[in-house]
């Protein structure tokens, strides 16, 4: 078991901030949540970095296609090293009209944030990668569980 980060709660509220902006499909509010040279590598392997570069793609993205939202659940935050810190979370996505989580889309989001002084912490690299668990079905079916309990009932 690992103690909790010292900034425990500035990293979450980053990114509970990120998952905000996403979900109203704002580039400008999720790369805010971005340090100037970050970087996001997206659950299709899509690379975006530097932040006006993530505000910018985001900002085509969002205005060109409906996007899932998520819902996420985070399972740590730990430090790496002085002033940077691994956030470790499990999304699942919510189809634009859609009311519950989609199991074949869920998500580990891996988040290295970094604090830019005075405690000011920025994800430095967000990483998505698909949670499948094809051989643990178990494993995903719990997790499906877990994201429908966060939804709001309908």
């Amino acid at each position: 078991m690992t103690s909790a980060h010292p900034s425990d709660a500035q990293i979450r509220s980053l990114y509970a901030a990120y998952l905000d902006g996403w979900n109203r499909r704002s580039g400008a509010a999720v790369a805010a949540c971005f340090a100037d040279d970050g970087d996001i590598v997206g659950y299709d392997g899509t690379h975006h970095h530097g932040r006006l570069a993530i505000a910018a793609d985001l900002r085509q993205i969002f205005g060109s296609h409906q996007t899932a939202s998520y819902v996420a659940v985070i399972r740590s935050v730990r430090a790496a090293a002085p002033g940077v810190a691994v956030l470790l979370a499990h999304a699942g996505m919510i189809p634009p009209g859609g009311n519950d989580v989609e199991p074949q889309f869920h998500t580990v989001h891996t988040v290295v944030a970094v604090e830019e002084g005075s405690g000011r912490w920025r994800i430095q690299l967000l990483q998505a990668t698909p949670a499948a668990w094809h051989q643990h079905p178990e494993a995903r079916d719990a997790l499906t569980g877990e994201l429908r309990g966060l939804l709001a009932p309908q």
